[in-house]
């Protein structure tokens, strides 16, 4: 198949999807060594959009969720590229926007009786004492749409008010928006990649355990950035159970499509709760989160990861055709991507 692997330059986001440009070489690579014919798009502007348009490939992978061609203008690229008639891989964008929106996620999962934590949202000021606050302490504060650790670290968790109104200042103040804030959940942190492979899911869970300072565990976007935290397989069968199940359960309640990310975290009665949905997942050979739980879990290595991912896409296209196979012939393949 021709593919196209279409990313931006991502310093200036706060989501970076598959990751730096290595990720999107070593996706490249992988798909190479299955006889596909792939290359790397960077796109800045629509116009960038519009040539790929005019190349018609037979699929697009979507590293990242979106362009910003003009400042503070979002460009979703599964929106355009299905306006236009192209495959793209991953999920639609009404489905994606809870990867983006934290709270809309949670309201969500929680209306189909999935677990996740207790919340608020607040902008500074808008408590004055602790018996004001919807929630009591101890307390966990985020971005409400940042992703990889962005705005978490050691301070997130707040055990009074003063620290409250410092943390919620500081993040209201870098990403302009309301803060998200959760009861604090203190058990064994999760995160679970899930794979959509001819109608069944493909779930690998692992624990994902944060480097200790002070007596906490708080995966940040230090932790992660360094790669200091330590991914380990879960033995107890419960525990395991539990976690895929939840996993499961809210990737199939987010809609999502072909892959994502799901992470999940106890509290200390061991109930286990939904955190966030990462549907562009990190792609990097030999770090990322969710190539490394596919091959610790389920035994499966990057390439066979790679595969699953585009398998969903490519097997659209076939259904269309009444084939349930690989397409050979590139006129059937358009003719079917026109359908789309």
């Amino acid at each position: 198949m021709e593919i196209e692997i279409v990313t931006t330059p991502n310093d200036t986001l706060k989501e970076t999807g598959f990751g730096p440009h290595i990720a999107c070489q070593d996706f490249m690579q992988s798909l190479l060594g299955s006889e596909h014919n792939a290359v790397i798009t960077v796109c800045q502007t629509v116009d960038d959009l519009d040539s790929i348009v005019q190349r018609r490939p037979d699929l697009v992978i979507l590293v990242v969720k979106y362009i910003l061609p003009k400042a503070g203008h979002k460009l979703w690229l599964s929106e355009f590229f299905e306006a236009n008639n192209v495959s793209y891989s991953g999920s639609q964008k009404a489905n994606l926007l809870y990867d983006s929106d934290k709270i809309s996620a949670k309201i969500l999962v929680a209306s189909k009786g999935i677990n996740t934590a207790d919340y608020f949202m607040t902008i500074p000021g808008q408590y004055q004492a602790t018996d004001d606050l919807p929630l009591p302490f101890p307390l966990f504060i985020k971005p409400s749409d940042a992703a990889n650790g962005n705005g978490v670290d050691f301070a997130s968790l707040v055990h009074d008010f003063s620290h409250f109104q410092d943390k919620v200042k500081v993040l209201h103040d870098e990403y302009d928006e309301p803060v998200l804030v959760e009861t604090y959940l203190d058990g064994m942190e999760f995160t679970v990649a899930v794979i959509e492979s001819q109608g069944n899911l493909i779930v690998a869970a692992v624990e994902v355990i944060p480097p200790e300072e002070g007596g906490l565990r708080i995966l940040g976007s230090k932790a992660k950035t360094g790669n200091t935290e330590i991914l380990k397989l879960i033995t107890d069968d419960e525990t395991l159970s539990k976690v895929m199940d939840i996993a499961r359960k809210s990737f199939r309640a987010l809609g999502a499509r072909d892959f994502g990310r799901i992470d999940v975290k106890m509290d200390h009665h061991g109930k286990c709760h939904f955190i966030e949905a990462n549907l562009v997942p990190g792609m990097k050979k030999g770090s990322s989160y969710f190539p490394r739980a596919c091959e610790m879990s389920s035994g499966l290595d990057y390439d066979a990861v790679v595969g699953l991912m585009v398998q969903g896409a490519i097997g659209r296209i076939a259904r269309l055709l009444g084939n349930d196979g690989l397409l050979n012939d590139h006129a059937g393949r358009q003719q079917a991507i026109a359908a789309i």
